[in-house]
């Protein structure tokens, strides 16, 4: 790092905080911990930001309190804060954030001579900034900034700086010739950290609208052009809805040792463009259910949207309620394929589908319990489960367990089996083969080394893997 000239030590630096120190906007955060948390004042929001987003600002800080501890900060830039305090510099921290939560930030850090913000009637941002800081300061100031509001102020600072800055903000300074001294970048890669956040992965769980029609041999061009239209719509929707979840878990995820390294938990995505993102893929997902598809398949569709949004705001965290949806939400995907490819679902296909998805989803909550009990670390995501929960929850998973294996056993010697197999007897080594399966994964969640979703552990783990090559070969020469 170079020495900073003893002439800029002697200047004040101001920084801004949203998009700047914070990787995330805190007034976009502070609204969807007010969604989560006081739903009824959410409404309110409108009438607040009539009187002015100064006035929005301070509603909404002293009706919520932000994990300040736990926001994603720009590491290069709070280090080099600290090592510009360690030479004696004085700090501002000059945002357009409520003073009520700027004040919070600035005794968290413990590095700042003062804080300018907004108070309820003045919006500190911008031309307001800048005729805050002529009042405050006597002389020259630098500043570091990252979006086009900032941009009088880099335009009047002795040394302008950015941080993660955007797209806007770095044409207008090319447009005005200037050139900023310092960058600070604390961001991950855009693509990666895109299909992080839609999470592509889960998208396996939607192989399941293929099931129905694999199942019942009924395997025709179009049936199988309409599964994939349907696949491709209902992953649409579920990437929305996982982004949503995420949003509203935010505070959560960054108290949380791997959730926090999240697409929005982390800042590396904004929550603005999370929701534009989730628009975009519902728009796109319900014009292909409305054009292309049976209306049958646009029920189930608008019923896994609306059961979705209620478990992530809701329902997530009323004990065994929420396991109970996770497992049904599996079984209605292959209801929504049979409906788009007008498909009959074979009863003991959807008994196996119960008891198998609430074992998953068992195993899920299970895994979470068992991680934070070996790590000695406090349950902090809301739920409403106890560490003692732990054992009563692995008898429900396992006798969920070993329930799909006995309805797989019943349905291989039923005569719906053998009329699509010629080699029906081959079938029963389905029944070993789910049965190691599914010992494997419970074991390995006892042993605290499964991954807290098993579905990310299924399409990772060899041994899963070469379980399903071996299951797809058996109803191969079975037929």
């Amino acid at each position: 790092m170079a020495t900073t000239a003893p002439a800029a030590l002697e200047r004040p630096l101001c920084v801004d905080l949203d998009g700047t120190l914070v990787k995330s906007d805190t007034l976009v955060d502070s609204l969807l911990l007010l969604v989560r948390s006081r739903p009824l004042d959410a409404l309110k929001t409108p009438l607040w930001a009539l009187r002015g987003k100064a006035n929005l600002k301070r509603e909404v800080t002293a009706r919520v309190t932000l994990d300040v501890e736990h926001l994603p900060y720009n590491r290069p830039l709070l280090e080099y804060l600290m090592a510009q305090r360690g030479d004696g510099r004085k700090l501002y921290l000059a945002t357009g954030a409520d003073a009520g939560l700027a004040d919070r930030i600035a005794r968290h850090l413990n590095i700042f001579e003062g804080v300018l913000s907004s108070d309820g009637t003045t919006n500190l941002i911008g031309s307001n900034k800048l005729a805050g800081f002529r009042s405050r300061f006597a002389g020259d100031f630098d500043y570091i900034g990252n979006a086009r509001p900032d941009l009088p102020l880099l335009s009047a600072a002795a040394t302008p700086m950015l941080a993660n800055p955007d797209l806007g903000l770095r044409m207008a300074l090319r447009a005005r010739g200037l050139k900023p001294q310092r960058t600070f970048t604390d961001r991950a890669n855009g693509l990666r950290t895109f299909l992080k956040a839609i999470r592509v992965h889960q998208w396996a769980k939607n192989a399941l609208i293929f099931l129905p029609l694999l199942l019942a041999h009924h395997l025709q061009g179009p049936v199988v052009l309409a599964a994939a239209i349907a696949f491709v719509c209902f992953s649409l929707c579920a990437s929305a809805t996982y982004i949503v979840n995420d949003l509203l878990d935010i505070e959560a995820d960054r108290q949380h040792p791997r959730k926090r390294k999240r697409a929005f938990a982390s800042g590396n995505l904004s929550a603005g463009l999370g929701i534009a993102i989730a628009a975009v893929f519902l728009a796109a997902s319900f014009t292909g259910a409305v054009f292309r598809l049976p209306h049958g398949f646009l029920g189930w569709l608008i019923f896994y949207l609306v059961t979705t949004l209620a478990y992530s705001l809701a329902l997530k965290r009323i004990v065994i309620l929420d396991v109970v949806i996770l497992s049904a939400l599996y079984t209605l995907r292959m209801l929504a394929g049979a409906a788009a490819t007008k498909t009959f679902i074979s009863p003991w296909l959807a008994a196996f589908a119960i008891f198998i998805f609430l074992s998953l989803a068992m195993v899920k909550r299970f895994s979470e319990l068992q991680n934070v009990r070996s790590a000695g670390a406090q349950l902090s995501n809301g739920r409403g489960y106890l560490l003692n929960d732990i054992e009563q929850i692995r008898s429900f998973g396992t006798s969920s367990a070993f329930a799909s294996v006995v309805v797989l056993s019943v349905y291989i010697g039923q005569p719906d089996v053998l009329s699509l197999y010629h080699h029906h007897d081959r079938m029963w080594l389905m029944a070993p083969l789910l049965i190691l399966w599914l010992c494997r994964v419970w074991l390995l969640a006892s042993r605290g080394e499964l991954d807290e979703d098993p579905v990310v552990f299924a399409l990772t783990d060899p041994m899963s893997l070469l379980m399903g090559v071996a299951a797809v070969l058996i109803a191969l020469v079975s037929l």
